[in-house]
């Protein structure tokens, strides 16, 4: 058999792979599983082949197993998948739309992810599931406090301050049984206080060793967090051929709906990984916020366009800017310039 493409429906247990040869014709269908799949791919398939998945739990590691056996592997999201299906949807039927759909001249492609950056990205995961417990944490705790008659106040820190002083206090109504119900609220807040912490800690601790990272921290509103969720979105910046794409992928470019000529660009698309345009936007917010007073002539830019625009245009704008300039800095391995950044806004 002379495949040259293969379209792999992963799963936990079973897998149904679908090879055609270069003429799209079918040489090979069938079901393996997890344990027995690699080893058929190998007795069936020359190296050099492209195999090609859905972009989901863990492609990546499938990935870098195939890469390893000498395969080209290609990654497709999902939603690009999904108008090759035929008929009615099943694991077969999955596998021969991925093998259609990775032969498309235009399709795009996920670059498989490294070790390093699933671990990076890992942390980021974890810290960010951590901070939304301690969120609703804190609500809980001002809303069983609301119900006896106290009015906690607005910020964590404030809380964390509070908290303390509704337990001492013996004349604010709390009866005994709530103080000690409220006592192992706070030691849980102080408990994911200290998990966030640390992972703080373990997050500086690589953007300090990461050369990539640390060239991200001269950027405006980037710091040792939003560093590290770019080095490891960006890894080698290859997987994305000029900054746009990358500030595309993180949703900060204009929705468009378009028709009969006319243009329409909406609002920013919003697609992609909303953890990190949250994180640049965030910064974005800072860096408009001390603005006054400087000379640069990212400043001067960014000054003139928050009077032009409203704010959070500006916002997103500079967000947007710093995608690119985080991309490009990877991608040609470069160090900051600032006139540079100023001479393109």
């Amino acid at each position: 058999m002379n495949i040259i493409r293969v379209g792999v429906d992963i799963a936990k247990s079973v897998f149904h792979v679908h090879g055609v040869d270069r003429h799209s014709q079918i040489q090979w269908q069938g079901q393996y599983s997890r344990s027995k799949w690699l080893d058929a791919m190998c007795r069936k398939v020359p190296a050099g082949a492209e195999i090609g998945m859905e972009a989901c739990a863990s492609s990546h590691h499938w990935a870098r197993e195939l890469q390893k056996r000498g395969y080209h592997v290609l990654l497709i999201a999902a939603q690009f998948v999904k108008p090759y299906v035929k008929s009615n949807k099943n694991d077969r039927v999955d596998a021969e739309a991925i093998c259609e759909a990775m032969s498309r001249p235009n399709m795009r492609f996920v670059t498989p992810k490294t070790v390093v950056q699933q671990d990076i990205q890992a942390a980021h995961r974890i810290r960010e599931e951590l901070v939304g417990q301690r969120t609703a944490k804190a609500n809980q705790i001002r809303g069983l406090v609301g119900e006896y008659g106290i009015v906690a106040p607005v910020g964590i820190q404030q809380l964390r301050r509070a908290v303390p002083d509704w337990l001492e206090d013996a004349e604010n109504g709390l009866t005994d049984s709530f103080r000690v119900l409220l006592s192992g609220l706070a030691e849980d807040l102080r408990y994911l206080d200290t998990r966030i912490k640390a992972l703080d800690e373990r997050i500086t601790e690589s953007v300090n060793e990461d050369p990539v990272a640390k060239r991200l921290m001269t950027l405006r509103g980037v710091g040792p967090l939003t560093a590290s969720a770019l080095s490891g979105a960006l890894g080698d910046g290859k997987a994305f051929r000029r900054g746009r794409d990358f500030a595309a992928s993180l949703g900060l470019t204009p929705k468009q709906h378009s028709t009969g000529g006319r243009d329409r660009l909406l609002g920013i698309s919003k697609r992609g990984d909303s953890y990190l345009r949250k994180l640049l936007v965030h910064g974005a917010r800072a860096v408009l916020r001390h603005v006054e007073g400087k000379d640069d002539g990212l400043s001067h830019w960014l000054r003139g366009l928050a009077a032009r625009k409203h704010v959070n245009v500006a916002v997103v704008a500079l967000a947007n800017k710093t995608a690119r300039i985080a991309w490009a800095l990877t991608h040609n391995k470069a160090a900051y310039d600032e006139r540079i950044a100023a001479a393109g806004a």
